[in-house]
């Protein structure tokens, strides 16, 4: 069986804006690096907690280039690349490839709800069969964003068609069972599945997961790590636990500008506050509110400041 190319703890890593709201490659290439000496093996750049549906393709290819020029080794970058065209999504796939990344996340196309699976099917085999078939594929089950889920199934006849390329799943759902089942019904083929709930970390190693691909390891990807290199026992417990709490701190519809808002404090930087809109920075006494209770998740003693990143 491969060793799984993401294996471990991959932060689903904030894109910092600049006064005109253009994304910084520069700062985020400063925060991977940081992300990368604190707990994570890899990041997950461009997802959803990075805000890439609300950026075109050519600022996409900008913060890619632009973190890769800045030092980041590719082979840990897993960007997502998806959007509901077609041809841009391979454009952008192709991109990540010849950056040297070697695997990139796919939503399934999300405009449409409801498509057949054998619709789905179809486009993902022409993104695949369109990009030389040599990136290696994870598929991106969030349904709460996407209305749009990848049954087993869909994922059974992906993985019997394109062996080796579709190497495997973030869910996101939040959905333990969805979860068991993909791990259950695939892992033994070399199908790395990631947690994209942060609570589910812990048992999804026990059950034969490759890691978490996930918001909060923005900040917790200290715990997360010790998650998964203890798997049980009384510290990964304790780690856990943090995990949960820390995510408990942020989670919610606020969740982007939650994390940028702790990001900003814990950095000293302030650009770090500005999401793009939609998406708005906390009100002052939501922000304060907010840095209360991610202080008092912390554990004792622990510093809060990440002024280095």
């Amino acid at each position: 069986m491969p060793e799984a190319l993401f294996g471990g703890v991959n932060a689903a890593v904030l894109t910092p804006m600049r006064d005109d709201l253009s994304p910084d490659p520069v700062r985020l290439a400063a925060r991977c690096r940081w992300l990368l000496a604190n707990g994570c093996d890899g990041i997950g750049l461009l997802g959803t907690t990075g805000e890439a549906n609300s950026l075109g393709l050519d600022e996409r290819r900008a913060v890619l280039e632009g973190v890769v020029a800045q030092g980041i080794d590719p082979a840990r970058l897993l960007p997502g690349t998806a959007t509901p065209a077609l041809t841009d999504t391979v454009t952008l796939t192709r991109h990540a490839a010849a950056q040297g990344c070697r695997g990139v996340l796919l939503l399934p196309p999300f405009y449409y709800k409801g498509p057949s699976e054998d619709g789905l099917f179809a486009w993902f085999s022409e993104v695949i069969n369109r990009t030389g078939g040599g990136t290696a594929i994870y598929l991106y089950h969030f349904p709460q964003q996407s209305a749009v889920p990848f049954t087993l199934p869909l994922v059974e006849r992906l993985l019997r068609a394109f062996p080796g390329t579709v190497r495997g799943m973030k869910d996101s759902s939040g959905d333990w069972d969805n979860t068991a089942a993909m791990i259950a019904n695939f892992a033994a083929e070399g199908f790395e599945v990631y947690s994209g709930a942060d609570e589910h970390l812990q048992r999804n190693l026990a059950a034969g997961g490759a890691g978490c691909i996930t918001a909060t390891s923005n900040i917790s990807a200290p715990w997360a790590q010790l998650v998964y290199a203890h798997r049980d026992g009384p510290e990964a417990a304790a780690a856990q636990a943090r995990m949960v709490a820390l995510r408990g701190v942020v989670a919610g519809p606020q969740l982007i500008p939650n994390l940028h808002e702790i990001v900003a404090r814990s950095t000293g930087d302030a650009a770090w506050r500005t999401p793009r809109p939609p998406f708005l920075p906390l009100p002052a006494e939501a922000a304060g509110s907010l840095w209360a209770r991610y202080q008092a998740a912390l554990p004792e003693g622990w510093q809060a400041s990440q002024a280095t990143a």
